[in-house]
């Protein structure tokens, strides 16, 4: 099973600092994030300007990790595909096809996003948004779309469950993937993303088919903000056990890492494979 990292928690390095530093520490897969020094894009649930990242451009990105013995698995874009705005689903659906072109160009496949979060502005519904069934209509179609665009540039687009989000659980993400039913649309699962709802066994036993790569970070239960694996309480023996039954091709990247306590987290990991 490969060991990557995600790219985010390092944003005041250049990407060819990075790809430095982390092939120096035993890496050969990342997760990309435009979030480097050198290509600060990045804006989580929503989307910005990347027109200036020419196919030139976006290729160099990619050769800069290549060189330095890297792979890159997969291009984290996180857009909002449930705002219920059709416009601004439309601009998004727009910001991630323009990334997929980009990640075609560095010679990447697979992109990764949550469904995005919306909250509407004054007394809470009695139904959260995210749960109520015209919004699950609206994004089914809205994931359609998005899967004739990755279709059109032969790609795949993972997506991410997080308990407290339109993809709450597994077997909700489950069902959803099999009613947009395009093999465009799959899976990453952070089991930390779960912990509050879901036993690892369940996770896998309702997502493994579906499943192309794993987040490795952690979660104390009851507590919203997510830590480095082996600060919170997932079971990390059993996550890698399942894992290598489950979905020995999927790597594991781990997440919410930087600088300071990537070296950490690797080992925790490490010690549990």
């Amino acid at each position: 099973m490969k060991i990557g990292i995600s790219t985010l928690g390092f944003p005041k390095l250049t990407n060819e600092q990075l790809a430095d530093l982390l092939a120096r520490a035993g890496f050969r897969v990342v997760q990309l994030f435009l979030a480097q020094s050198d290509s600060r894009y990045w804006k989580y649930n929503g989307r910005s300007d990347v027109s200036g990242i020419t196919p030139k451009r976006a290729a160099a990105i990619g050769d800069v990790y290549r060189r330095a013995g890297l792979e890159i698995h997969s291009i984290g874009v996180y857009t909002n595909l449930i705002h219920p705005d059709p416009e601004e689903r439309r601009q998004n659906l727009a910001y991630f096809d323009a990334m997929m072109r980009i990640g075609v160009d560095m010679g990447v496949c697979r992109f990764v996003t949550e469904a995005g979060h919306f909250h509407p502005n004054g007394p809470a519904p009695r139904i959260a948004y995210h749960f109520q069934e015209a919004v699950w209509k609206q994004t089914v179609r809205t994931v359609r779309e998005l899967a004739e665009l990755a279709e059109k540039r032969k790609v795949t687009v993972l997506m991410e469950p997080f308990y407290r989000g339109f993809f709450a659980s597994a077997k909700r993400t489950r069902i959803f993937l099999e009613e947009v039913h395009s093999p465009h649309i799959r899976a990453l699962l952070d089991p930390a993303n779960l912990l509050e709802l879901n036993d690892l066994e369940e996770m896998f036993a309702q997502l493994g088919p579906w499943i192309d790569c794993l987040h490795a970070k952690d979660r104390k239960l009851h507590v919203d903000r997510g830590v480095p694996a082996g600060q919170g309480d997932l079971d990390y023996v059993r996550f890698v056990a399942l894992a290598e039954k489950c979905t020995p091709e999927a790597p594991m990247i781990l997440e919410y890492v930087g600088p300071d306590d990537y070296r950490d987290a690797l080992a925790h990991l490490r010690r549990a494979m």
